[in-house]
């Protein structure tokens, strides 16, 4: 059986959000799921919100690996992991989040290698 490959997602905060005014939202998403050994890559507006909770419901299987790319690893474990865990995914074996706030687009790609 072939190893499952990572699935991105990136969380953009809406979009306004200062900590992602030097990141090409677009450059980099393109870079991930052209260059690295991802299933795909998504992005998603905004996680942390009621929506990002019906997404994570919906989208996350147990045994699947996520990278999201966002805010604080933190930030990131507070606002999903009920989601996660109602749909038997574990935050702490299953997501790697990734802090990109204040990066540039070359910075953010190289945190995502």
């Amino acid at each position: 059986m072939a190893e499952q490959l990572l699935r991105f997602i990136m969380c953009f905060c809406t979009g306004k959000c200062p900590g992602f005014e030097k990141l090409d939202l677009w450059d980099l998403i393109n870079y991930v799921r052209n260059e690295l050994d991802v299933e795909y890559a998504i992005v998603h507006p905004q996680l942390c919100v009621d929506d990002g909770d019906a997404f994570w419901r919906d989208y996350a299987k147990p045994g699947v690996k996520y990278v999201v790319g966002g805010c604080d690893a933190r930030m990131q474990r507070k606002m999903y992991k009920d989601a996660l865990s109602e749909v038997g995914v574990s935050f702490e074996e299953q997501i790697v989040p990734l802090d990109l706030r204040n990066l540039t687009t070359a910075e953010a790609i190289e945190r995502v290698k």
